[in-house]
């Protein structure tokens, strides 16, 4: 078992979502960074969709019962193992003796960082995820203290063959890549001229659902809203104030506002780990694989 001496400002249990259900209503939701949650299970030697810890802005502070190797990677912060008292790293595995706690810091850059344990968390898993969805209230609730999570079982699991992987690096600026459309037509000439054209910067207001932009206004050609149509992650929707919103995990899977671009699926990572108050442009390329 694993205690939750400190949760954070926000942790949840996230693996890779619920797809297939968007037609009934039920966001995909799952970890907002995919990229680092397979990197995390493949250091401790579990399959890339077993459910890990998704912290947000570090901070927390676990106790494990028995011993377990585990993981971390995302937003690297400092950590420390107590009784013992010594530092430890993330990108690598790491055992943890029984009985020992374990403290995560505040990360240096990035948002979020997320925790595997080796067999991975055992919530009870809704709709086939053990995923915790902010929109829908779908899975467990967001980790509070004195929450008590089950480690899976090890046994099938084949055995740990990484010592250390790249660390996490984010640029200063971000520029994130996207790809026009579907909606672009509905904004005036040359928006998507002005949404490249100039830094945005990430909104006190963003969370899992979606990353919430200021900056340069994007003027619509037409009036009115488009029906209810299907959403993607990294859909990057505008509202009737022009400010863009980039659609995350826990984004609705309907909306009626119209979509100027959709981020390529290699910068929606990037994207998960914006934290507020930072700087991003946009890049125009013509496909999602487009370098």
């Amino acid at each position: 078992m694993i205690e939750v001496l400190r949760p954070g400002p926000y942790a949840t249990v996230q693996d890779l979502g619920r797809p297939g259900y968007a037609h009934l209503g039920v966001p995909r939701s799952g970890a907002a960074d995919t990229r680092s949650l397979k990197l995390a299970n493949r250091l401790v030697g579990n399959p890339e969709g077993h459910a890990a810890i998704e912290l947000t802005y570090g901070g927390a502070r676990l106790r494990f019962a028995g011993g377990r190797w585990i993981a971390l990677t995302g937003a690297p912060c400092p950590l420390r193992l107590t009784p013992a008292g010594r530092p430890a790293g993330m990108f690598a595995p790491i055992w943890v003796p029984p009985g020992t706690e374990l403290a995560v810091g505040t990360p240096g850059f990035g948002l979020r960082t997320y925790l595997a344990v080796r067999g991975g968390v055992d919530a009870p898993p809704v709709l086939g995820s053990r995923s915790t969805d902010s929109l829908s209230g779908l899975g467990p609730a967001p980790l509070r203290r004195g929450d008590h999570l089950a480690a899976g079982p090890v046994a099938g699991l084949g055995p740990i063959t990484t010592d250390a992987a790249p660390p996490l690096t984010l640029p200063g600026e971000p520029v994130l890549r996207v790809v026009p459309g579907p909606r672009d037509d509905w904004f005036a000439p040359g928006t998507l001229d002005v949404l490249c054209g100039g830094p945005y910067k990430v909104s006190q207001n963003s969370n899992r659902v979606g990353v919430r932009l200021t900056g340069a206004a994007l003027e619509r050609a037409r009036a009115g809203e488009i029906p209810s149509e299907g959403m993607v992650a990294g859909a990057v929707q505008v509202p009737p104030d022009g400010q863009p919103i980039i659609f995350l995990a826990d984004h609705p899977p309907t909306g009626g506002y119209p979509v100027v671009g959709v981020l390529t699926t290699r910068d929606l990572s990037l994207a998960a780990q914006l934290r507020p108050g930072s700087a991003i442009t946009f890049r125009l390329v013509k496909t999602a694989t487009e370098p």
